[in-house]
């Protein structure tokens, strides 16, 4: 049996550690930062369409514009950044427009951080169209004309018309 001298120091003992673990613990909890996506700042989160839009199926592009208009099929360039507060914003504008016309058109958004400088002058490039502005929105006919080319956010009512 302890003495009443060990007994006192070891309760001191665990008592300390006991205060140090619940110290750290509650270090730990308040210094946490917050792992919530938000659409209200310009933080990366991640692929925007499946985080915001609930629909990863943009991206990667199924097929490229060159691809679309061999095949004579309207094409919707979205060009977007995962960390803007407006990309994330507009991407279920996008997301709308395509269960409505994911069959007849080819929805081809591109993320500008992967656009290479000089812009090529090819047109049957994606990185032809892009004006330098996030989102941008430019729906091409089956012909390979412009019929709407929009900077930022864009009603689906306007891309619809």
């Amino acid at each position: 049996m302890l003495n009443p001298i060990q007994q006192f120091s070891w309760q001191k003992v665990l008592s300390a550690l006991l205060s140090f673990l619940l110290a750290i613990f509650l270090l730990l909890l308040i210094a946490t930062p917050t792992a919530l996506a938000s659409l209200n700042d310009d933080r990366f989160d991640g692929n925007i369409f499946a985080l915001y839009a609930g629909n990863g199926s943009l991206v990667p592009a199924r097929v490229t514009l060159n691809e679309s208009l061999k095949s004579s099929k309207p094409a919707l360039l979205v060009f977007f950044l995962d960390d803007s507060k407006d990309c994330k914003q507009f991407s279920t504008v996008v997301s709308q427009l395509q269960a409505f016309y994911g069959r007849a058109a080819s929805f081809i958004p591109v993320n500008v951080d992967a656009i290479v400088t000089p812009v090529t002058d090819d047109s049957t490039k994606s990185a032809y169209y892009y004006e330098g502005f996030v989102p941008q929105t430019v729906l091409i006919d089956q012909e390979g004309k412009v019929v709407l080319n929009a900077k930022g956010q864009v009603a689906f009512e306007k891309v619809d018309d």
